[in-house]
């Protein structure tokens, strides 16, 4: 699928000349020292575009539209995916994929939000954004991860809970509150890595983690820029100052201190530009996490992940 954000035209107008003349190229024509400059002026051009990006573009690139998903990480880092569906309550919620896996051999959950690419997926799984049924689920799953001891593997990606009048009567905010409750005292290892968008308390409904990781080019905040804007100023063009103000890019969150504990860096142009890559990055990540966190007992865990949470809030007296 090709797609490409505005301020990467400039890219891929280079990047369809350097096919051009490979095209082009036969044996009695050679366009290889062309192409050579070319593809040299593109490589420079990717970093100075993606060395100077705002908020805005930040978050545009957060959700690219070929931005890896949960589904895309499962495939590239676990093993033996065995989905579970529904939440024994309601129905199944498609924009929450929840289930069992492999990590190198070491059995896992996984629970991470699904977006779509096409319209048809896109209405399929609400475009990531999850119903009450999903976070019970969720909720579900990782109960039965504590039952065996299984570490929990969340990868969050939405633009927040869905806030439809059914997913209110169903007790949408119940079922998130619920949910930052239970996981606040799970036993078992919890790591959270925010792959695109972190909205809210839909992201936060899957995120109370012993380890917090963010993607180099991922965001994470209360709302979203266009919602926001809309508040601030009835106006939901002007996401892009509301972008700034938010601070809500994986470098501005890391600076705070206490609410991730790394940033996971990025191929050249993003982790859509190689998702491969991008995925062998997470799990380098979540190996060193998890390697760490298997040395604390349940109730070390328990209490590691209660002063985390505790230590986000910092409080100042005025003089």
């Amino acid at each position: 699928m090709q797609f490409y954000l505005d301020f990467e035209k400039p890219i891929v107008e280079l990047e369809q000349k350097i096919r051009e003349l490979r095209e082009f190229s036969t044996e009695n024509v050679d366009f290889s020292s062309d192409i050579k400059k070319l593809e040299k002026k593109a490589s420079k051009l990717r970093d100075d575009i993606f060395s100077n990006l705002n908020r805005w573009q930040r978050t545009q690139l957060a959700r690219h539209m070929i931005r890896p998903y949960t589904l895309d990480y499962i495939q590239h880092i676990f093993t033996d995916w065995f989905e579970v569906h529904g939440d024994r309550n309601f129905r199944d919620d498609p924009a929450l994929i929840c289930g069992f896996a492999r990590l190198d051999g070491d059995p896992c959950v996984v629970i991470g939000h699904q977006k779509g690419r096409d319209t048809k997926e896109k209405v399929y799984r609400n475009f990531g954004m999850p119903n009450p049924e999903g976070y019970r689920k969720a909720l579900r799953v990782m109960q039965m991860a504590e039952q065996f001891g299984l570490p929990v593997f969340t990868f969050v990606d939405t633009p927040g809970a869905f806030p439809g009048i059914g997913a209110e009567e169903r007790g949408q905010a119940e079922a998130i509150a619920r949910n930052l409750r239970e996981m606040a005292a799970l036993s078992v290892p919890v790591i959270v890595t925010i792959t695109g968008e972190g909205g809210s308390g839909g992201a936060l409904a899957i995120a109370v983690g012993n380890k917090v990781q963010m993607m180099e080019y991922s965001v994470y905040s209360v709302i979203s820029p266009e919602g926001c804007a809309a508040i601030l100023w009835n106006d939901g063009t002007k996401g892009p100052v509301a972008a700034e103000a938010l601070k809500l890019t994986a470098s501005d969150i890391n600076k705070l201190g206490n609410v991730i504990d790394n940033v996971i860096p990025e191929p050249t142009g993003g982790a859509h530009n190689n998702p491969a890559e991008a995925a062998a990055l997470v799990k380098k990540a979540l190996k060193a996490h998890l390697d760490e966190l298997k040395q604390l007992s349940g109730e070390e865990l328990v209490e590691q992940r209660y002063q985390k949470f505790r230590a986000m809030t910092q409080m100042t007296e005025a003089e």
